[in-house]
């Protein structure tokens, strides 16, 4: 539900005001909200718990998804000592107290689940210092990340690691965890019900942020019941969860190529907007989407290329927000062109070739002879004018002597290359009619 329902040494009994969050943290793994994919009877948990054998784990998911709390649960489900750090104010020492501390407690008899938050902050070497004291049951490590693993983590940490995957809450999970909020304050929240549902919209699958949400207004004196413009004129939108360098990055930049790709106008138009209210720069967008004018549509539509070019220069001209309105436009017209590989399939062919028959000179009939001594050597010999031949077209070979012929480019029969497609066959025919 939220990492912050993890406070080490919490006390219950306190009487001390405690913030919603707390208050609400749950006290065995049926009560978390979500992650049913996990937790559930047959999900890996369930099954580890129900046959006694827990190996260590990588919790991998966004921020307030409940990685921290299912952590402690497990140690208190498991009987095993909960100790928690921070890759990011932990350092080798501390570290070492830690597998000492550790070791202390096998010897009496207690096992260590040690849950360490942003283990991806952690370096190689840092994450290397784990694996001993993994192997020999020192510890039962139990990482939370919002990075993907795959990228961040060691190849042989995660070898001896299950990855189990932490998924942002949904509109359900967070209604229930609004009413289970709203039973431990004893009233209702002041909100209709479009208001409530923008409240949960603002969480953006944060059960952490809902509560702090929810909490921001049961504290306010109001009468009736707040409309949505009521709630947007109190609360500021919490701003999406977007890491320009990280994989939402990766993420969303491919989520807009497909939708251009699949000819989906409005699915493309929102990834871009995803992108921009998440702070890309536009300047990145409009690169890429030149791209997709170049790899997916190419000749198809030989317009598209100029019309991302355009809406590139319009928007260093104009700038944000304006500019990016020429940018949705261009993205809209390439989700709508006739789309084509060919032109990128014919050039990485090309370029293929091109690396296996790299020193292979050109023949000499389309050798430039300048000199005298090149004119001796053959050079330019027998090279026909294509100008001059009949159709202006010679039908000489252009490839390196002995090379087999390449064919890269085969153009399919839709938008501007079905002329394209219709020239190329007229070439080849005629092509076999010169030679033969």
């Amino acid at each position: 539900m939220s990492d912050l329902f993890d406070q080490p040494g919490a006390d219950r009994s306190s009487e001390a005001p405690r913030p919603l969050a707390d208050r609400l943290r749950p006290r065995a793994l049926a009560e978390v909200i979500g992650q049913d994919q996990v937790l559930g009877p047959e999900a890996p948990l369930g099954t580890m718990l129900a046959s006694g054998a827990l190996s260590s784990l990588v919790f991998w998911g966004p921020p307030g998804v409940g990685k921290t709390t299912i952590a402690r649960l497990l140690a208190d489900e498991t009987d095993l000592h909960f100790v928690q750090i921070s890759a990011i104010f932990t350092g080798v020492p501390e570290l070492r107290k830690v597998f000492e501390a550790a070791k202390m407690r096998r010897r009496n008899g207690q096992g260590t689940l040690l849950f360490v938050d942003e283990i991806h902050r952690f370096n190689k070497a840092q994450q290397d210092s784990f694996l001993p004291h993994m192997e020999d049951g020192t510890i039962l490590l139990v990482g939370a990340t919002t990075e993907n693993p795959s990228f961040e983590l060691n190849a042989a940490l995660l070898s001896r690691a299950q990855v189990l995957v932490l998924e942002r809450l949904d509109l359900a999970d967070l209604e229930h965890l609004a009413q289970r909020a709203e039973a431990e304050l004893g009233r209702a929240l002041p909100l209709d019900g479009e208001a409530r549902e923008a409240l949960l919209e603002m969480a953006d699958g944060d059960g952490r942020a809902l509560l702090n949400l929810v909490e921001q207004v049961m504290g306010w004196k109001v009468e009736g019941k707040l409309d949505t413009g009521g709630l947007q004129t109190r609360l500021t939108r919490r701003a999406a969860q977007y890491d320009k360098s990280g994989e939402a990055h990766y993420n969303l930049i491919s989520a807009l190529h497909k939708s251009v790709r699949g000819s989906d106008p409005d699915a493309a138009l929102y990834w871009l907007a995803r992108m921009l209210t998440g702070g890309e720069d536009p300047r990145y967008l409009a690169r890429r989407i030149t791209r997709m004018a170049v790899e997916d549509i190419g000749l198809a539509d030989p317009q598209a290329q100029t019309i991302c070019l355009h809406a590139w220069e319009t928007y260093e001209r104009l700038g944000s927000p304006e500019g990016e309105l020429a940018l949705g436009q261009a993205v809209t017209y390439l989700a709508l062109a006739p789309k084509s590989n060919a032109g990128y399939a014919a050039f990485k062919g090309a370029m293929a070739a091109a690396k296996q028959t790299g020193s292979e000179p050109p023949p000499k009939i389309i050798r430039n002879a300048p000199t005298k001594l090149m004119k001796d050597l053959g050079y330019g010999e027998g090279y026909a004018y294509d100008h001059d031949a009949e159709d202006a077209f010679s039908g000489q070979n252009y490839f390196p002597d002995g090379m087999k012929r390449g064919v890269y480019y085969t153009p399919p029969d839709r938008g501007f290359e079905r002329e394209l497609k219709k020239r190329l066959d007229y070439f080849v025919k005629l092509r076999a009619k010169r030679q033969g």
